[in-house]
Formats: structure tokens, sequence, C-alpha cells
């Protein structure tokens, strides 16, 4: 009898994992969400034991190596540290988009990148699941699946609503996800570049969900410059065209000031530039820049969100301006 319990064991768990392909399946989701990974992820977002019930169903907050221990404990099934991508691109972050799973939900303004970033089940999917393997399943399915597009445009509202919205100083508007530095990049846009570069324009935004959430390309174009997406990119760009000053912008909640280092890198990745360029980092207090004050490259600005009037010049012979090993050549 002892030699049939491994048996056993492995027959539940197949069990388990077919049934969650076919509920994938009835809720008509594509090959790559409908396989192996993706099923063993809605069972450990649900926290279905091979030997529990889908009535049983619960919904936890997990990450995506919670997801993986889940996999491995309750199935048997080690994936390998690398496979975190896989999970995460081609079932995590699809069933968000489609409204099966819930990002952050416990923090809203939790930044994208966090390593705290958790996802939960849907609370109208963990109904629905529930009833799986029952005579209920199919009037359920079919009530939810009418309601998919109308729940996913309310969690489209909810997510939206903790966006950081950031006026340009043209008047259009730019959403950023919520969290993070992003609150920093609204002041550097908002506050620092009307008072330090009146009249700018501002050519870049970057975001930790899109790198390239607001890029003025034809500006870029006609200063010379192309950004590659595989090039790390300041978080702010803007164009002083008063005086033609390119403000390449750090915004540093937690790491990433323009110290020597940085400011050689960005000198190069901007050399055929037509405008000055100018190096600033921007923090939100003065203690934040306290962490960082000893790396903080000279010839170069510091600003801080708190003291919105002030800037701070590290050395040199100007104030906010570029220096000659980084003036436009001339023709």
């Amino acid at each position: 009898m002892a030699a049939d319990k491994p048996n056993r064991k492995a027959a539940a768990r197949k069990k388990r994992l077919t049934e969650a392909i076919e509920a994938l399946i009835a809720l008509q989701f594509g090959p790559k969400q409908r396989n192996e990974i993706a099923a063993y992820t809605v069972l450990a977002s649900l926290d279905i034991q091979a030997d529990a019930t889908w009535a049983e169903a619960r919904a936890p907050l997990r990450g995506i190596t919670p997801i993986i221990d889940f996999i491995a404990t309750a199935y048997g099934n080690r994936y390998a540290p690398n496979t975190r991508e896989t999970i995460r691109d081609d079932a995590v972050k699809f069933f968000v988009e489609e409204g099966l799973l819930l990002r952050n939900p416990d923090d809203p303004n939790r930044p994208t990148n966090s390593g705290k970033t958790v996802y939960q089940i849907e609370p109208t999917a963990l109904a629905l699941f529930r009833t799986f393997g029952t005579g209920k399943w199919a009037p359920a399915l079919a009530r939810y699946l009418v309601s998919r597009e109308g729940l996913k445009h309310e969690i489209a509202r909810k997510r939206d609503l903790a966006r950081v919205p950031v006026t340009l100083p043209d008047g259009s508007k730019v959403a950023l996800s919520p969290g993070g530095q992003n609150p920093l990049i609204k002041a550097i846009i908002e506050q620092f570049s009307p008072a330090f570069a009146p009249g700018g324009v501002v050519l870049y935004i970057g975001d930790t969900e899109n790198k390239f959430v607001h890029l003025e390309s034809a500006g870029m174009a006609a200063l010379g410059v192309t950004l590659d997406s595989a090039a790390k990119i300041p978080d702010v760009i803007v164009h002083h065209r008063a005086k033609n000053w390119l403000l390449l912008i750090e915004a540093v909640t937690s790491a990433g000031p323009v110290d020597g280092k940085r400011r050689k890198e960005l000198k190069n990745l901007f050399a055929g530039c037509k405008a000055g360029l100018v190096f600033v980092t921007a923090f939100e207090n003065r203690r934040t820049m306290q962490t960082f004050v000893s790396h903080i490259a000279w010839e170069s600005e510091v600003w801080i969100a708190e003291d919105p009037d002030h800037m701070i010049h590290f050395n040199g012979d100007r104030f906010l301006g570029p220096y000659p090993d980084v003036l436009p050549k001339k023709p």
C-alpha cells in the first residue's frame, strides 16, 4: 500500500494540472497562456494543492518567486531561476492584462519594478474557479466571458487612478506608472524645468513600465541625437532652447546620481549633440542627497524638490551651463 502513495500523489498532481489547462482553454486563452507553466501559475495563484478541491481555492498575494516555490512544493516541478522571466512574461503579465490577476492590489502605488511586487486572483475569477467540476461551472463561465471586457475596463480605470499625471510645458499630459521615482520626475518637469529652463522642451521621459513613455524624436534628431533602446538613458531630457543647452537629468530616490562614471557615460552617449550638455541630479529632499553627496560629479548640478527655487552647483567657473568639454563642436 505504501508504494501506491507516490503513484496516487503523482496522479492527483497530473489531474489538477490537466483540469487547470482545461479551465484556461474554456476561458479562451491562447496557446502560451494555457500550457503547463500557465496552468501551474493559475494553481499557485489559487493556492490549490493537488489533493484539494477547486471549491477550496483561495486568493493569496504571491510574487514570481513564491509562485515558483509553490509549484515546486505542491507539484514537485522545480523550475530553474531563469524561468522567472517566462512565468512573468508569458503567464503572469498576460493574465494581468486580461484581468485574471491583479498586480499589487495591496498597494497600487508600489513601483512596477519593485522586488515586492505581488499578484492576486481577481475576485470574480476566484468565484468562477471555485465552481470548476460542478454543474455551476458552465453557466458561471458564460456569465464571466460576457462580463470580462467590462471587468478589464474597471481594473484599467482603477489602475489609471493610481498613475502619476504629469503636465508638460506645452500643456499636454503624460501618465507615469505609480510610485518609485515618478513623483520626483513629475516635480522635475512641472517645477524644475519652468524655473531653470524656461521655454524648454521636454524631449524624453523614461518610465519603468515604458522606457519611452514620452519621446520627441524630431526634436532629438534636430540636435543630432538618436536614442538606442539598449542605452542607459537619463530619466528626463530637456532642451533649453533659449541657450541651446540639453539638460540630462537623473531622478534619484534610491540609486543613480550623476557621478564621475555616469557623467562620462552621458558625455559619450550624447557626443554628437548640437547643444551643450548640462548634467543634473534631482533629489526629493536633502536627506536623500546626503546619502549620495560624496559621489556627485564635479561640473554637474543638483536640484532638490523640497527646495525647488534653489540649485547646488558643484564647482566650475559658471552656474548651470555646459562646460568646454561638452560644448557642441563648431562646423
